[in-house]
């Protein structure tokens, strides 16, 4: 009787209330339900608060008001739920020092409180099942502290098991069997959560900011429990991401501007590391093995799907948030850096099969690749590839390099805003410094010396289907520069020239190669005026320069490549800009090939060039004959060699015995002392050597012994490198040259 009129709660026992049929429940509603609040507000036992919150969910929630949910049930119940939740999981870890086999005590406590934890998530999940099965659109607002209280629940859950090994001593099997099932009902859990906010829906009428920040929190929750299951279980934690993505970009408009995207860039980069190296690990380990065992394989093929998951999470999130994401620009760049300094051809990568190579690159580095392509017009990423104070370590100087060659590929297909984004340096305040693209690129190769001096070797372009051998870096950099070059907009000529000025001049041989390389292609793929126009400036840059150095070296080389590329008309204005004839012109015209003039300009200048020289040579014989003026006459002596190197055949029988007269007269004035102790000297010596050894054949056999006997001199003393290779090339000049045995006696 006292059930049919509904006795109070302090009087019917709990057990009493759960075998109460549904129609009396829904009657008792509104007395019982303060009641049971009341007596679960003031309970200290643990059972109790189970057996009232399991009464509360099971009994009374299905006949309580929706829309007063949250202010009639939720608040007043789970904050001390969440409570208990954590007392039981202190006493639990406090407790588990204790565990063993012979205590039976604690062994009994931790099980029974493991066991009231499962139940309290059964409560849980009654809560939000009940949620889902009652409502077809939710709004967060009205039941704001189900989702904050669940995800704090199924967090402290997770990290507990995750951290089980270490909180039970070696004690794990003890309660194993409770602790995995306490992580079933965790799981259980938040795949119930996940469907009931995949049905909110945001409310206009509700404060937009209460709202708003619901749901931030509720993602941000998520991505915290993403964290804790990353190595527990791949595929709930690839559905937690899955859902975190969905979430955010459901609701994008009303919480873009809340979102904390820096930290679910940063989460999700960090996730994709982390099963990146695994599955590089795993190759490794598959070509170690030398045998291709299944289930390695298959975790291998796992690893990489769960890698090109997170890579199209990313390129999704990156695509719809792009506009928020300036600070996790360095976090996106480090990331391509990272993956790419960890696969070959990275000096720093572990060795893996080339079968594996290929399908890690076709399902994972593929789809990174739109990634850039988002990138490139978003001004941050810009600012931070081409920062002037970017520091990478060595292993990432490689990568940096190809990335910088990607998006030198892709610009050609972007705006000239764009491109001028990428290829215009920039000061953005006092301390932060834009470079240009190019620029970078010259920096970035020149800091590759191990990729080059190995070499290592990149996949060709494909060209009609197939694919060209392996090239090495310097031809991949060269090839993919080339190409961009042509493709390059004219309001960036100045760029490029500027660029590959630069480089040209650098102190590392290898980089001004690669700009000569390149400015030759300028020359080659421009007009003919403008080569003229290159070779003009080269050609007084060269005239300006003060002295030896590297500068000039390295501007003689581009000039001499680019001076064959010329066409005739244009080598006749050349000519007569600066006449060879005219002493003041020899610093260039020491520097040009003669073969790549037409037959009758090549003996013009061979003619006019070998004039002056001489006169020169005479001039400075008649002189004082310092030291200082012996670099103007290394100058001439160089360009009279030029002319003797590729255009012998142009002087007449009187030209080249005026040429062997000054050589002759010169080499007198040279002793062992002078060239030992003066660098000036040396190479007077390096440059008659060869000089000579054009016409050995007329040389008077005294003179040639007289040579022989000053490099025997000089070779005991043990002159420095460049002396030696010029006395080994005269030496090869001589071939079965016979002296007769009288100078041979005269002069030993």
């Amino acid at each position: 009787m006292s059930q049919e009129r509904g006795a109070p709660a302090s009087v019917v026992p709990l057990e009493e209330l759960s075998s109460w049929p549904e129609e009396l429940c829904r009657r008792e509603l509104p007395s019982m339900v303060p009641r049971l609040l009341s007596m679960y507000r003031h309970s200290d036992s643990w059972m109790e608060h189970i057996q009232i919150l399991k009464i509360l969910v099971e009994m009374f929630l299905p006949h309580m008001n929706h829309l007063t949910l949250e202010q009639n049930f939720f608040s007043p119940v789970l904050p001390k739920t969440v409570k208990l939740f954590d007392d039981m999981m202190y006493e639990l870890t406090s407790q588990a020092r204790g565990l063993s086999s012979q205590n039976l005590e604690i062994q009994t406590t931790l099980r029974n409180i493991l066991e009231t934890m499962v139940q309290l998530l059964g409560a849980l999940t009654g809560c939000v099942q009940h949620i889902c099965a009652t409502q077809e659109s939710i709004i967060l607002e009205n039941i704001h502290s189900l989702p904050s209280s669940v995800l704090h629940v199924i967090k402290s859950t997770f990290v507990h098991c995750k951290n089980s090994e270490s909180v039970y001593s070696g004690r794990l099997h003890l309660v194993s069997d409770l602790l995995q099932a306490l992580f079933k009902e965790a799981y259980s859990l938040q795949k119930q959560l996940m469907e009931l906010l995949d049905m909110v829906s945001m409310d206009p009428l509700v404060d937009e900011n209460v709202d708003i920040l619901n749901m931030v929190t509720v993602i941000h929750s998520l991505l915290e429990i993403c964290s804790v299951i990353s190595s527990m279980d791949h595929a709930f934690h690839a559905n937690t991401w899955k859902f975190i993505i969905k979430q955010s970009l459901k609701h994008q408009s009303v919480i873009k501007s809340q979102l904390k995207h820096k930290e679910i860039i940063t989460s999700l980069c960090e996730d994709i590391l982390l099963s990146f190296h695994s599955c590089v690990q795993l190759a490794e380990q598959m070509t170690e093995s030398d045998a291709q065992d299944n289930a390695d394989y298959r975790l291998f093929q796992k690893t990489l799907k769960l890698c090109r998951f997170f890579a199209n999470s990313l390129l999704h999130y990156t695509k719809e948030f792009l506009p928020f994401l300036s600070d996790s620009c360095c976090t996106l760049h480090q990331l391509y850096l990272q993956i790419h300094s960890k696969f070959p051809p990275s000096l720093y990568a572990v060795r893996i099969s080339k079968a594996q190579q290929e399908e890690i690159a076709g399902a994972f580095l593929l789809t990174l690749d739109p990634l850039i392509t988002q990138l490139l017009t978003f001004q941050p990423f810009v600012q931070v590839v081409l920062d002037s104070r970017l520091e990478l370590p060595c292993e990432l100087q490689f990568p940096q390099c190809l990335l910088l060659v990607v998006i030198m590929d892709k610009l050609p297909a972007q705006p000239e805003d764009v491109q001028t984004l990428w290829c215009t340096e920039s000061q953005a305040s006092e301390t932060t410094t834009r470079v240009s693209l190019l620029r970078a690129i010259f920096y970035s190769f020149e800091q590759c010396s191990g990729e080059l001096s190995l070499p290592v070797h990149l996949q060709g372009v494909r060209s009609q289907g197939q694919a060209e051998g392996a090239i090495t870096l310097y031809q991949h950099v060269c090839v993919h520069l080339c190409a961009f070059i042509a493709s390059f907009h004219p309001s960036l000529f100045p760029e490029l020239d500027a660029a590959l000025l630069n480089a040209v001049l650098s102190a590392s041989m290898i980089t001004s190669l690669l700009a000569v390389d390149a400015w030759c292609f300028v020359a080659r793929y421009g007009s003919a005026e403008l080569c003229a126009h290159h070779v003009t400036i080269v050609a007084h840059l060269i005239k300006s320069c003060p002295g030896e150095c590297y500068q000039l070296t390295n501007l003689s080389i581009l000039f001499r490549r680019l001076f064959f590329f010329m066409a005739p008309p244009q080598q006749v204005e050349f000519i007569q800009k600066f006449p060879p004839k005219e002493a003041e012109n020899l610093p260039l015209w020491q520097c040009i090939s003669f073969q790549a003039l037409p037959a009758e300009l090549r003996k013009q200048t061979a003619h006019e060039v070998s004039g002056v020289g001489t006169a020169q040579c005479k001039k400075w014989l008649r002189g004082t004959r310092t030291l200082g003026e012996l670099e103007s006459l290394n100058t001439v002596l160089s360009a009279l060699l030029a002319v003797c190197q590729s255009a012998t055949e142009a002087l007449d029988i009187g030209q080249q015995t005026a040429v062997v007269e000054v050589g002759s007269q010169l080499w007198s004035f040279l002793n062992v002392k002078l060239v030992t102790g003066q660098p000036y000297v040396q190479q007077t010596f390096n440059l008659l050597l060869p000089l000579l050894g054009f016409f050995i054949q007329t040389l008077d056999p005294q003179l040639i012994c007289q040579v022989v006997t000053l490099q025997t001199s000089l070779l005991r003393l043990e002159p420095p490198d460049h002396v030696r290779l010029a006395v080994l090339d005269f030496v090869s000049s001589l071939g079965k040259l016979f002296i007769p045995q009288a100078i041979q006696v005269i002069l030993s």
